[in-house]
């Protein structure tokens, strides 16, 4: 990744010089709840110790600091690449980040969301059993059901995204995974759990589909009525997509430079 680009100001005399790479930039949305800021500051140094000498920065949407304009602000005119830490299209992926990156004077490439991502399948999977899930018997695969709770957007795409999500962890599970939401949409998660038990389905665990604990994290695993997983967080496979979702962004430029 480090040699992808000659030094601008090197010239011939440093001609085997190169460049640094592109920053990574995460955006994260922000959240009163100060547990949100340490799991993604944790989150960043593993991205850290898993690509040494790429530059990984913070800036958030809202509520915390530093913001996204101000990180882009520090940067001044050099490269970067957006990764939003958010788990499906929606208002923020498509104008505010989007925005603040244009209104800025860094060179700057937005990646995809994270999701939907086997990776984070995988993750919702583990979260789930450090939480107390078994693999269902033949029995209770029949009375089973997970609730993929999400925060919830009016952006029809985000809806397709986290049912996209919802099925590959239903594959991964081998029982039904409804989407519910905190907000925005529908259905909610007392309402998912209600719908699935009248379908004779009480066994039910809430798999808690967001990037880091705060308000609407919460409010879903209150509403669990047994089993519900802790956020995706700061585990190891999200630092893994994180950097995936660089590589990808940068796959244009890599291979016109090639």
């Amino acid at each position: 990744m480090t040699a992808y680009l000659m030094n601008r100001n090197s010239g011939s005399r440093l001609g085997t010089r190169r460049a640094a790479p592109p920053a990574l930039v995460l955006v994260g949305h922000g959240s009163r709840d100060p547990r949100a800021l340490s799991t993604v500051r944790t989150l960043m140094e593993r991205i850290r110790e898993l690509r040494p000498g790429l530059p990984v920065h913070l800036g958030h949407i809202e509520l915390n600091e530093p913001l996204l304009p101000d990180t882009l602000a520090a940067l001044g005119t050099g490269d970067a690449v957006l990764v939003p830490l958010l788990l499906s299209r929606g208002h923020h992926v498509k104008r505010d980040i989007p925005e603040a990156a244009a209104a800025s004077s860094a060179h700057v490439r937005i990646a995809g969301p994270l999701g939907p991502h086997p990776l984070l399948v995988e993750t919702l999977y583990e979260r789930l059993v450090e939480a107390g899930w078994r693999a269902p018997d033949a029995v209770e695969r029949r009375t089973s059901a997970v609730v993929l709770a999400a925060a919830g957007s009016r952006d029809p795409d985000a809806a397709v995204d986290t049912r996209r999500t919802a099925g590959l962890l239903a594959h991964r599970l081998g029982v039904p995974v409804v989407p519910a939401y905190a907000s925005a949409a529908t259905p909610t998660v007392t309402d998912a759990v209600r719908a699935l038990a009248a379908r004779g389905r009480p066994r039910i665990a809430v798999a808690s589909y967001f990037t880091a604990p705060g308000r609407f994290a919460t409010e879903c695993t209150t509403a669990a009525p047994g089993l519900a997983s802790a956020p995706l967080g700061a585990h190891p496979a999200m630092a893994h997509l994180a950097l995936h979702r660089y590589d990808e962004a940068m796959a244009p430029t890599l291979a016109a430079t090639a």
